[in-house]
């Protein structure tokens, strides 16, 4: 995959499962990029400001202990990131957007073929719902600096850090199923 150039103006910004429950995950695992509130806020004012789509995906637990779970306040948008009334939010259960939901027919009534992906966790939802995008033939961003994810521990019991499994899920996704890019270029280009 080369270098974009340019974001096309129906480009739509994707902001995978950015819940308030996932800070009950950073008390326990320590979570990479701080600034991820931050640069998704900077991409959602860009994208309002020109006009571009936004779907908000929500992650809707099934498991008995996940703050995520309907019903808590877990669930529940962090306030940096909440959609404005009109902008969809797309509802899941497992860790790809795609599964289970509206989101391809969605995205195929509007005449979308471009994804700017952002949001939790970046080897988990937002690598799954990535991968799944540049499978259905979307062509798929994924930005660095707009993702984050937890320490993570292997079948062995080896504690993997978060800013490890985040740059080797980016590597993964990179040149295979999208292309990697920071909120500087996304915003430079979407402009």
């Amino acid at each position: 995959m080369t270098a974009p150039t340019t974001i096309p103006r129906d480009a739509v910004l994707l902001i995978v499962d950015v819940q308030q429950g996932m800070d009950r995950y950073a008390e326990q695992y320590h979570r990479n990029n701080p600034d991820l509130e931050a640069n998704i806020g900077r991409l959602q004012r860009a994208w309002r400001e020109t006009g571009r789509p936004i779907i908000h995906v929500q992650h809707l637990s099934k498991e008995p202990d996940s703050p995520l779970r309907p019903g808590q306040a877990g669930v529940e948008f962090k306030d940096e990131v909440r959609p404005l009334p009109g902008e969809p939010v797309i509802q899941k259960s497992v860790s790809s957007a795609f599964i289970g939901t509206s989101l391809e027919a969605e995205l195929r009534r509007r005449g979308v073929d471009t994804l700017v992906v952002v949001g939790m966790q970046t080897n988990m939802c937002v690598s799954t719902t990535a991968r799944m995008a540049g499978n259905l033939g979307f062509t798929t961003y994924v930005v660095s600096d707009a993702t984050a994810t937890f320490d993570n521990t292997g079948p062995d019991g080896k504690l993997y850090a978060s800013t490890l499994l985040h740059d080797v899920a980016l590597a993964d996704l990179h040149g295979e199923f999208s292309t990697v890019v920071d909120t500087a270029t996304v915003l430079s280009l979407a402009s």
